[in-house]
């Protein structure tokens, strides 16, 4: 689950401060990627990375890091922003 807060004060005509809170996997509830298929494989049915490793990793190829992606680590981003 992902959500995020925000909250705007206004400053003085027509400019607003704005303060955000975003936070993404917020009960950090475990994502597993999919299990191994091989049959000879004595991990057959188990999973061995959690998703967002199992999706790919940030490279010169592309992709996004695996802190970035569904399944990820609890995140929080906070930003604030001057509108006028």
């Amino acid at each position: 689950m992902d959500t995020a807060i925000q909250r705007e004060f206004p400053v003085s005509h027509g400019m607003v401060l704005q303060f955000r809170c975003d936070i993404f996997n917020l009960f950090n509830h475990p994502n597993f990627g999919s299990p191994v298929s091989y049959l000879s494989s004595p991990l057959f049915g188990r999973s061995t990375q959690m998703l967002g490793t199992s999706l790919g990793s940030g490279s010169a190829s592309g992709g996004l890091s695996p802190l970035y992606q569904i399944g990820g680590p609890r995140e929080f981003q906070l930003a604030m922003r001057l509108r006028f």
